[in-house]
């Protein structure tokens, strides 16, 4: 793909909340930015949480082959379960222009954090085919499916989003995730679960489980810094329950992504898992709270053309 003549026109998706607001602010430039590499596109703004689903539905009706997310990755995330939702994934490309607060997918696929060079991406544009994950889960005794494109998680991790979601939002970004983290650290204890990894089972008492497609998560720690999202594979990362001191001296480490030598931690692939908890755990997927476990996680191969 050496330019855009190829493409049709594209439909850009803003969500103006994305970075704490910032994303509002930022979107008047990044429009000219683009209008100046010459891509031909109109553009949506979000209303609320799930519109980007519709509106990326919408646009796959419409006749666009390229969708692109101006937002962070919860963002992303919901321009990807609009794309599925319409069956014509191979057929859609989706550029990204992070604008969020973590940052973390762009990190593993290459694209630029600056806006400004990531808009450049679309003067020569060059498709990757990456891999999805998609998790059916519990929702209101329901069984619901999601996609994810970085990675989702239960345990410690999942109740920090849900304290960050349900109780501090109102701060801001990095407040409101410190608190969440503070809070679910005092808070937190271990639980115990069956993991199944492809027909392997097993049972723990585990403080994290994390599926990573992608390195990054929870705004720029290397939690999985081995995973590849082209491989068909989840660097599935499990963390045995820790005491709250050991928790709180390992949290660093994942940051630096040195936290795997940790007797406590373990890296294992796998393309299909199944978790049964002994009590009730929330789910979490790129970074936004789901509903809670059972469930199941899959590995969708080459299931997403994404330029960079």
């Amino acid at each position: 793909m050496d330019s855009l003549k190829s493409l049709s026109q594209a439909r850009v998706i803003v969500n103006p909340v994305a970075g704490a607001g910032r994303t509002a602010k930022k979107w008047p430039h990044i429009e000219r930015l683009l209008k100046s590499v010459g891509l031909r596109f109109e553009h949506d703004v979000t209303e609320a949480r799930g519109h980007a689903v519709e509106l990326a539905r919408s646009a796959v009706g419409k006749g666009y082959q390229l969708v692109v997310s101006v937002g962070g990755d919860g963002t992303i995330n919901e321009i990807v379960n609009g794309l599925h939702g319409t069956g014509s994934m191979s057929d859609v490309l989706l550029g990204i222009i992070s604008t969020g607060t973590g940052s973390d997918y762009i990190r593993t696929i290459g694209i630029p954090v600056s806006h400004r060079e990531a808009c450049r991406c679309f003067a020569t544009p060059r498709k990757i085919t990456v891999d999805l994950g998609v998790v059916d889960y519990t929702d209101d005794g329901q069984t619901a499916r999601r996609l994810f494109v970085n990675f989702a998680g239960l345990g410690f991790d999942a109740e920090v989003v849900k304290a960050t979601t349900l109780k501090y939002k109102k701060l801001g970004a990095l407040p409101s995730y410190l608190m969440g983290l503070l809070t679910t650290l005092i808070f937190y204890q271990g639980k115990r679960v069956t993991l199944k990894m492809d027909g392997q089972t097993e049972d723990r008492k585990i403080c994290v489980v994390l599926f990573g497609n992608g390195k990054y998560g929870g705004g720029g720690m290397l939690s999985t810094p081995d995973a590849d999202p082209m491989d068909g594979l989840f660097d599935v990362l499990i963390i045995d329950d820790l005491s709250k001191p050991d928790l709180l001296w390992s949290l660093p480490r994942i940051y630096r992504g040195t936290h795997l030598t940790h007797p406590r931690v373990t890296v294992r692939r796998a393309r299909e898992i199944e978790i049964v908890p002994a009590e009730p755990m929330s789910l979490q997927a790129d970074g936004e709270l789901l509903g809670g476990v059972p469930a199941r996680f899959q590995v969708l191969p080459g299931a997403l053309n994404i330029i960079v």
